[in-house]
């Protein structure tokens, strides 16, 4: 079941403009306010504003600030996963659902760090987790150990990518600053005192890099080692179901 507001007050009513509201408008509107001005931006007043209604009518669609930052957390993963399709290989499709996700938050970095960490109770949430529970599944794992699994998976593809939309939300001269300092300062410590880093010296310029890539490709390295195990110890001989 979902939180949203009851049908009967969601009636499409037009704004003094002359634009009809919807969720799909407030949510677009909150999203480009957000991307705009940062989350600071998303207040019933300046939404109002933006769309040419009274604040008040914002509340036939959404109960408050709150339950719109659900529904901009789940526009997210609906837009992140639209076209998805698993092929029926279960370590390429979870990738590929870390990919999305990861494009889907870096589309909107600055919502990204309020809405990557919340539970929507939204279809678009649902159904991801379905997709990912059900690739887990076909993996082998019983539900308890696939249902866990898939946690560790999402979290980690959620970290890493609100940690790069977050990243990205930053200025330019700031981003610019913490990736050259990998090219400057840690080229400069005293070797006495930081030996490890004075030998990896000339490769510490990939600091700067996302790590996304690689932790997802050795949480999938991790998964499918897993599941062969748990395929060779229900295949050993005088095991029962």
């Amino acid at each position: 079941m979902t939180t949203r507001v009851p049908q009967e007050r969601r009636r499409r009513r037009p704004t003094r403009s002359g634009v009809v509201l919807s969720e799909d408008l407030i949510v677009e509107t909150a999203l480009r306010l957000i991307g705009e001005h940062g989350p600071e931006a998303l207040s019933v007043r300046r939404l109002g504003t933006a769309l040419g209604c009274d604040p008040s009518a914002l509340y036939r669609y959404f109960r408050g600030t709150d339950d719109l930052v659900l529904a901009i957390a789940d526009r997210i993963i609906g837009d992140a996963m639209a076209g998805f399709a698993p092929r029926g290989d279960w370590v390429a499709d979870l990738r590929e659902m870390a990919v999305r996700v990861r494009a889907g938050y870096l589309a909107h970095p600055r919502a990204a760090a309020f809405a990557s960490y919340r539970v929507t109770r939204r279809q678009n949430e649902i159904r991801a987790v379905e997709r990912g529970v059900g690739l887990l599944l076909s993996a082998g794992f019983e539900p308890a150990e696939a249902s866990r699994l898939y946690l560790a998976f999402i979290d980690t593809v959620l970290g890493h990518a609100a940690m790069d939309a977050a990243f990205q939300a930053l200025p330019p001269q700031q981003r610019a600053a913490d990736r050259q300092a990998w090219h400057e300062v840690y080229q400069q410590l005293d070797p006495a005192a930081y030996p490890a880093l004075t030998r990896a010296r000339r490769a510490l310029h990939t600091m700067g890099d996302s790590s996304f890539t690689e932790a997802v490709d050795l949480l999938l390295e991790a998964l499918a080692a897993r599941a062969a195990r748990t395929a060779e110890g229900r295949a050993r001989p005088g095991r029962t179901a």
